[in-house]
């Protein structure tokens, strides 16, 4: 049980990141449009992110360290104030998407109109994050998380071709033809798995649990079995709208079809665990986005923050929270929809990438901070080889969005 809640969180990093709202909307809307032609993309951001995490939990767990704290120091004040500009306002952005993805599973099940549940959700994540204890928070959000499993178990009551399933996924080419919205969906996707948030949660998190050297053997189980999960469920995502809505030309524009492979494989019990999972992990990820606010703010400026310090000792890492919150549901109190902003804030994700990348692999490779624990050959080479994704990848974001109209 002590080595179960060790990876919790992996856990929820995993589920509140890589099958958070944007990999929800995106993976699904991929699914109804191109099957599993896009599934390599999925692959690619599990072994990325791993890679990202990986260097970054280890650098958290040596050095003591956290993301934006290291950023300060390697790219000094000027440089890293415009690092931290662009990832804290697409943080943000991230923040009331996820908001907004909360609203949505509680309409799914209640029926009522999401604006009405836009509080809910902005009081929720801030009492959970005012009062709850870390271990608590990410102990049950991970956990409920789980509940996403029911993807995974209805694409097998669904009895699908699986070997147009495997075609669609090992011939891509059939799939993205002359059309430029296939490359479109292809960095959202892959910005969705490799949303920065994730990274600027998982390290920080390691230093409210106080991680040393020793601790090396929980941050690799974490990474390399929370991650590959939320991959997992994100893959079953995709199958599903590839066996249900793709054959009945159904494009996702709501959580509702979203949902409904899920209804059709296992009636109303599937459906209950799917709206659970649905909202534990836009919970979580909201709570992970909000907390990453607080974490860039308060580690660039040197303010004092963490959840294991009471909020009068922490006062403007706890405002800026607060804050961010209010500015989040302030955006989606105007009506506009969270799905769109969920599809804007994944692609804005793969432009930011490589800010906060590069300065953690430079810091991966000094032994100043790491001492015997730099990056290998082997990491160092898939390191290198992602950044140069990860590059290609935000060069290219605007522009398809623009010839695409962002992917329509």
């Amino acid at each position: 049980m002590k080595r179960l809640f060790a990876v919790a969180l992996g856990i929820l990093t995993a589920i509140g990141g890589f099958v958070d709202i944007g990999d929800l909307v995106t993976n699904a809307v991929v699914g109804s449009r191109y099957g599993m032609g896009l599934a390599w993309v999925v692959v690619a951001g599990i072994v990325g992110i791993c890679v990202y995490a990986d260097m970054a939990g280890r650098v958290a767990a040596v050095s003591g360290r956290a993301t934006f704290e290291i950023i300060r120091e390697r790219l000094g004040p000027r440089t890293g104030l415009a690092n931290l500009g662009a990832s804290f306002l697409i943080n943000l952005l991230t923040l009331t998407a996820e908001i907004g993805g909360i609203a949505l599973a509680l309409q799914l099940a209640a029926g009522v109109g999401p604006g009405m549940w836009i509080p809910v959700a902005l009081f929720a994540v801030w009492i959970v994050i005012w009062r709850t204890k870390f271990s608590i928070m990410e102990n049950v959000a991970g956990m409920l998380g789980l509940c996403l499993v029911v993807f995974a178990v209805a694409v097998f009551l669904l009895h699908p071709d699986w070997g147009t399933l495997a075609a669609q996924a090992t011939r891509p080419w059939a799939a993205a033809g002359p059309d430029l919205s296939y490359w479109y969906y292809a960095v959202a996707l892959f910005g969705a798995a490799m949303t920065p948030y994730e990274v600027f949660f998982f390290s920080s998190g390691a230093v409210e649990e106080g991680w040393k050297p020793r601790d090396l053997v929980t941050e690799r189980m974490n990474v390399f079995i929370g991650f590959p999960l939320g991959g997992t469920l994100s893959l079953a995502i995709a199958a599903c709208a590839a066996v249900v809505l793709l054959p009945q030309a159904i494009e996702v524009t709501s959580l509702s079809q979203l949902v409904l492979p899920i209804a059709q494989a296992g009636g109303q019990l599937a459906l209950a665990f799917v709206i659970v999972g649905i909202l534990a992990a836009t919970f979580g990820a909201a709570l992970e986005t909000t907390l990453s606010s607080g974490y860039t703010l308060a580690q660039f400026f040197g303010w004092s923050w963490g959840k294991f310090r009471r909020p009068r000792e922490a006062a403007r890492f706890h405002l800026s929270m607060i804050v961010c919150l209010l500015v989040g549901g302030g955006v989606l109190a105007t009506g506009v929809d969270p799905v769109m902003v969920t599809e804007v804030s994944v692609v804005f994700s793969a432009v930011a990438l490589p800010l906060t990348y590069f300065p953690i692999l430079v810091v991966a490779n000094d032994p100043e901070y790491m001492g015997d624990k730099v990056n290998g050959r082997v990491r160092n080479a898939l390191a290198v080889v992602f950044l140069v994704v990860i590059l290609v990848a935000a060069l290219a974001a605007i522009p398809l969005m623009i010839a695409t109209g962002m992917g329509s």
